[in-house]
Parts: C-alpha cells; structure tokens; sequence
C-alpha cells in the first residue's frame, strides 16, 4: 500500500552517500560521490556549482533516467521514504508521472513541435489521472492562467513554435505543474531566457511553490538566482557536496574554500575592475577520472596543507551552532573566513583617448514578405536598429545592453561590415564604412574590428590546431613576413590569453569552454584590433572562468589600448568593467552615459526594470521588484509612440496619451546622461534607487 500525502510527513527526498558512475568500454567514470542532501516538504533546495560538477546527474539519479551507461553504484535515493532504486518499472512510472516533475533547460527539448499546446497539457492528466477530455482543458487553462500567461484560450490553440521562449519555458512549468507534483526539480530553467523574463519565471515558480506547496530541487550555476528562489542550498564541486545550509549560513557564513573561492569570482555590487579586481579561481576543474587524492579541490586551493588534505577521503562535517550546515573540508574551523582576500596588485585604469568611432544616427531596416512562409504578399519592413548614435573612445569599455530582439547584434553585424547601414553614418577613425560589406573592406579595417563571439564551441574549426588557427588569422591580416614570424607571434599571442604554448599543437575538443575563448579572443587580437566586439563572451562559461575571461579582456585592452563594445544582457558584469553604458530597447537607444550615471537614478524607466531583474548574490542587498508585464514586441509590428510604452509602469503619469502618440526625443537629463523618455525633470527627481544595501542590523 502506498503512503498517501496525510500519513507521511518526513521528507520529500532523502539522498543518502549517493554515487552514480558511467560506465564506458575504457573504465567507470564516477560522475557523483558520496552525495547526500535532504528535501523537507515545501522547501526549495538549491544545487550549485561549475559544469560538469554532477548537479544534473544527480537530478537524473532522481528521475532514475540515466541512461544505458550510468549506474548507482552506492547509496540510496528516497522518495517519501521509499528508495526509489526498489520501484519496479510500473510504479516509477507513476511517480514520475503524477509525483515529481522536470522542467529542463531548453524548453523546446520538451515541447512537440507539431501538436498544440492544448493538447500537450490535456494529456498529462488524461494519461497520468485518467481525466475526461472536458476536465483536462479546463485544468490546462486554469494552469496557463497560473504561469500568467496572456488570452490562455489562443494559447491553447497555438503550436510552439508560435510562441516566445520565454511563454514556451512558462508552458513547460505549467506541464510539469498538471499532475500537482510534491517535487519539481529545474534543471537550469532560465538560463536561455533573458533577464526581465527570467524575473518573471522567478517569481512565478516561487508563487507557486507556495500555491501547490510544491518542494523543489533548483539547479543552476547562477547564485543571485539561488538566493531569490530557495531556503536551502548545496554547492557541488567535482561531483561531491562540499557545502550546505540554510541561504543564510552559506551566503553569510560560509565553511568551505571552493564556496568563497567561488563568491570571490562574481561581480557583487562594490567590486572594482581597478581596485577591487576579481579573484579567478585557479588551475582547472579536475576530469572525473583524473580527480586528485584526498580532497578534490586541494590543487586549486588556498588553504591547502600537502600531507594532510591529500592524505586520507574527507567527510562532510557538521558546522556548529548552525541549522544543518555541514561543510566538506579538513581545515574549516581553522581559517579565519573574515580575511580579506589577498588582492592582486591594483591595476592602473588606461587614460581613456581619442574617438576612435564615432557612429550618427545610424539606422538598419530589413524588408521581409509579409507571410514568412510563402512570400509575396505584401512587404513588411523590420526596423532593428533607429537612429543610432554614440562615440566610443580609445581604451574605453562601452556596454550595450537590452533584451533579445533589441537590435544589439544587428548592430554589430553593420559595424563588422556583415551587413550594410540603411541610412546614417559609422566613422573608424574618420573613415565612413558603413555602406562597405567585409568582402570589399580593405584589410586594415577588417583586423581593426574584430569580434569574441558569445559561443567558444562554434567559433573554431574543429579539425585544425589551435596555433594554425591564429596563424591563419595572422596571415589573413598580413601579420609577419614568413611562417617563421607568424609561428613567433602566435606563441606571443597565446602568452597574452594566458595560456601554455604547448597548446599550440592541441585541438579545439581537447580544450575547455573557457580555453576555447581565450583562443577566440587571442585571434581577435591578431591582427592589433582597434575595437573588439565582445557579443556575450563569457555567457556560456562557467562563474569562475568568466572572472578570469573578463580579466583577460581588461587586462589586453590596458596593454594594447583597445576599444571594447561588450554586448551583455547580465548588468553585473556590465556594472563591473564598463566605462559607459548603452540601453537599447527595439532598436532605440534609450538610456546612455557613464557606468555610475546610468546605474543610480533617474532612470529611463526600461533601465530601472532591467536593473531590478538582475539576480544579486548578496544577502546585504535590497531590490525593488519591478516585473515587466509581457514580452518585447516585434520588430515587425512595433507600438505607436515611445517603443517601451506598452510594458511601462510610469506611462500613466505622463497627461494626455503622449507616450502612445509621440517616440520621445532623446533628453539631457544632466552630466551627459541622455535618456529618451517622456517624464518631467520633477517626475525623474521622484525616483528612488532599485538597489540598496540593507545596513546589517
């Protein structure tokens, strides 16, 4: 006989000394060890730590989905006190079914492309709970009401390909959601979203919670993101436990050198990429079949004692006086947590130079047939980029920043010269360039401007090494008079990406994400590149490579005195290493000015909702919440008047419909802050900061 809800009241999950290997035809690959953590009823439970430290495994242990080739090999995983590694086929079935949902990243991986949502979401209680067709549309509408999703009936009727990923992520957690699971387990559910969807996202799936009383297992590598979302936290390293408590105790008070060495390498408010620089966590993450003996973070460790940390397995170990905080380390009530950080040398800010580019209203329009699908038709045009205009300096570090959609990568197509400029003007050095495509660049202007794109993985070829690609890149800059002279830079530029010469000779497979994008970044610099276009560099790697990734930037830039345009949608880096900053919003500029003038108010109010997006890992810090209602609108139909008025919570403040009728001019607001908004000086002089520290009581 099953349990049923009211008899059982102990945990929802109880993993016990889990270990969960893969077994190939070389050897056993030990994907997670002696892992334990507990789920009390309703409580959110996050699962932190860099890839490939086991965190979905571990989820995947709990789905008992892990394929052909993983095993649990030790320990036990309960559910509602019964190992779930017992449960024939037929009962793991139904409680996969009815009991404990996923909800995985990409939420097309979980949608059927050719079936209508409707019909996805009836046949969870259909084939789970035996529900009539009737029923079952009225709970799959009731449950896209509960993810807020606009006019659920023409939702219900559409295919998911019709909708925005963030209402298709917002479908897939009202799937999982059908069947009333006790656990829901998110594997990374945000992280292909933008930031205003995922506050969004956020809130709902804490709403939620609280609603179904549903207990969660939150996976992510983001901790701004943990702290809003969950009671209790456990930070994996190298498939192992190595911390966990309440939020409080680890954000606070934590026990464990890999959890500080981790905080250490993400941009908090205070951090300075001159004073306060980063801390990169150093050396590698181990391969699973290549972890060090005694413990696995030792060889990247500050604390480390040879003779005693690498002697002997470490267990976990209770931290005293705390609420179940245990921590993974020898030597933990021995280090003093409240020591500063021995920090780098302070770096010397380069003197910011001349206008190097210098871009004037500059606009890129796209005509697309109306019906997409067949042509013909009538034409549509797509504005992407409206009246652009900015200078960029040299050694200066510009941010542009804003949603999917809002024209940022458009932008930097016309300025590489992958596509031309409708209208306006881009000077390079007094150079107009922006009617000439790359083929007919000369090749000076082509290695003045070069690009990191946001994904190591695709930007080199995979069958040639890693020095003959930079070689390559030399010789089509008309770097170096012979082979000779080529090979000797190359090795000089991978000394200035920081990594060893021998990788000359490696392939790109045999590199990590982040060794991947020092190359990407050491041929950029190939030819002496003027401006560098960084397109969300550091946004597929892991927290503790992007410090050392946005480290390197800044370290070549004061070397080489180059101009960076840094596309980004995450505002703590921005915040962290850009001089000025530029907020584009469908195709607009509507906020620019230095880091400091666009980070404290006034705000244009698209600014001020971005900001309040932001996840902050930092329990002394206090948000205003301002979730933005709907998603951008399209290019191709964009609203009257000012472009952010339909998502904006100022509009009824301005008399007389303005916002609706008129596109704001582009306003002084003091200081050489421009905003283009409609708002009064005394309606800005109202605004109140988004982030504030919370003086410790």
């Amino acid at each position: 006989m099953t349990m049923t809800e009211l008899e059982y009241d102990g945990p929802i999950l109880e993993i016990e000394n889990l270990s969960i290997s893969f077994f190939t035809r070389l050897r056993e690959i030990p994907a997670v060890m002696d892992f334990s953590c507990t789920v009390q009823p309703g409580e959110a439970m996050g699962l932190v730590g860099e890839s490939g430290c086991g965190k979905s495994t571990v989820a995947l242990g709990v789905m008992q989905d892990l394929g052909v080739n993983g095993r649990i090999v030790g320990g036990t995983i309960k559910y509602k006190g019964r190992d779930l590694n017992s449960l024939s086929a037929e009962e793991l079935r139904h409680i996969r079914g009815n009991e404990i949902a996923m909800i995985y990243q990409e939420p097309m991986a979980s949608l059927n492309p050719a079936m209508k949502i409707g019909k996805q979401l009836m046949e969870v209680p259909m084939i789970h709970g035996g529900t009539s067709k009737a029923d079952a549309r009225a709970m799959a509408l009731q449950v896209v009401e509960d993810v807020r999703l606009p006019d659920p009936a023409r939702i219900l009727n559409s295919f998911p390909h019709q909708l925005s990923g963030g209402q298709q992520q917002r479908i897939v957690i009202a799937m999982a959601l059908m069947s009333k699971p006790s656990l829901l387990i998110l594997d990374e559910p945000t992280t292909a979203l933008d930031v205003t969807v995922e506050a969004g996202i956020v809130d709902l799936v804490k709403d939620l919670g609280k609603k179904y009383g549903t207990s969660m297992l939150f996976i992510s590598h983001n901790l701004g993101l943990i702290l809003e979302t969950c009671d209790r936290l456990c930070v994996m390293y190298s498939g192992e436990a190595v911390e966990t408590g309440s939020i409080e105790d680890v954000f606070d008070e934590m026990q464990h050198p890999y959890t500080q060495a981790l905080f250490r390498s993400i941009p908090l408010p205070g951090a300075d990429k001159t004073s306060r620089p980063l801390v990169a966590i150093p050396g590698n993450f181990p391969l699973p079949h290549e972890r060090p003996p005694g413990c696995n973070f030792g060889p990247r460790c500050d604390y480390f004692e040879a003779g005693r940390c690498d002697a002997q397995d470490i267990r976990m170990a209770t931290v005293r006086g705390s609420d179940r905080h245990t921590s993974r380390c020898l030597k933990f009530t021995e280090i003093d947590w409240a020591a500063p950080p021995s920090v780098a040398e302070k770096k010397e800010k380069a003197a910011v130079g001349d206008v190097v580019l210098k871009i004037d209203n500059l606009k890129k329009y796209y005509e697309v047939a109306a019906s997409a699908l067949f042509g013909g038709g009538n034409k549509k045009v797509v504005k992407a980029n409206e009246t652009l205009s900015f200078e960029a300096r040299e050694s200066e570090t510009l941010a542009i920043v804003g949603e999917s959609g809002c024209g940022k990568s458009t932008f930097a197509k016309v300025l590489m010269g992958l596509e031309t400029a409708t209208d306006g003007t881009i000077l390079l050095d007094n150079r107009e360039i922006q009617d000439i495509p790359i083929q007919q660049r000369d090749t000076k202007t082509v290695s003045d401007i070069q690009m990191v794109f946001q994904n190591p993985f695709d930007t080199l070829n995979p069958s040639m090494t890693v020095g003959r690609q930079i070689m390559r890149a030399l010789e089509i800059f008309g770097v170096g008079a012979d082979e000779t002279a080529r090979h000797a830079r190359m090795l000089e530029l991978l000394d200035l990406v920081k990594l060893p010469r021998a990788f000359a000779n490696r392939m790109p497979r045999q590199l990590s994400g982040g060794q991947k994008q020092r190359v990407g970044v050491a041929r950029a610099f190939a030819g002496g590149a003027r401006i560098v276009v960084a397109d969300e560099p550091v946004s597929a790697l892991d927290v503790s490579v992007q410090a050392a990734v946005t480290d390197l930037l800044m370290d070549i830039q004061r070397e080489e005195k180059t101009t960076l345009l840094f596309i980004s949608h995450d505002l703590s880096i921005v915040r962290y290493l850009s001089d000025r900053v530029m907020v584009m919003y469908l195709g607009h500029v509507v906020e620019l000015g230095t880091t400091d003038q666009v980070f404290a108010p006034p705000y244009h109010p698209y600014t001020e909702a971005l900001l309040s997006a932001v996840p902050i890992a930092d329990t002394s810090i206090h948000k205003k919440r301002i979730v933005l209602e709907g998603d951008v609108p399209s290019a191709m139909n964009p609203p009257s008047g000012c472009p952010f008025q339909t998502r904006c919570r100022w509009k009824s403040e301005v008399p007389g419909g303005l916002c609706e009728k008129e596109v704001p001019p582009m306003r002084d607001a003091g200081g050489g802050l421009q905003i283009k908004c409609h708002l009064t000086d005394d309606q800005f002089a109202t605004m109140e900061p988004v982030i504030k520290l919370v003086a410790a009581e």
